[in-house]
């Protein structure tokens, strides 16, 4: 059961998204709270599962993956558990949607070229039991937003 995030919540969450390596007693110096208080606003943040864990964001076109597309797939019905399992063991697959649209999923992929994309969706997407069609979107560019939580 979600509950409302107070200011200070939100401000710890803002903080560890722009700097997910922040140390406690810094996270703590930064919201004039003392550092048992951030260690259990942390603690209760991490086990009431806001917080669901730590990472590094990373500029795909410099590791790498120069090409960005979403993939849109129409599923049988009853098949989203089974496919959306499937394409998060994918290479290159980075996020899954399931939508109330026009397609049934939604699929966010950074792959190193076209050639590897191309094998991507017509040789493991569409094989996979449940997946009816697909389309695909080329990014030019992509722009991160400030998300739900800004610093």
């Amino acid at each position: 059961m979600a509950r409302p995030l107070d200011e200070a919540d939100r401000r710890i969450l803002a903080e560890l998204v722009g700097d997910a390596r922040l140390s406690v007693r810094a996270l703590a110096e930064r919201l004039h709270i003392s550092r048992a208080n951030a260690y259990a606003r942390l603690d209760r943040l991490l086990s009431s599962g806001v917080i669901t864990g730590f990472t590094a964001r990373f500029a795909p076109e410099r590791a790498g993956l120069a090409t960005t597309a979403y993939v849109s797939v129409n599923i049988e019905q009853n098949t989203w558990r089974a496919v959306s399992a499937e394409l998060a063991e994918l290479p290159y697959v980075e996020s899954i949607a399931l939508l109330a649209s026009e397609f049934d999923v939604l699929v966010l992929v950074h792959a190193p070229d076209n050639a590897t994309l191309r094998s991507l969706v017509l040789e493991r997407i569409q094989a996979i039991p449940g997946v009816l069609a697909t389309r695909t979107w080329l990014a030019f560019e992509e722009i991160r937003g400030k998300g739900p939580f800004p610093t």
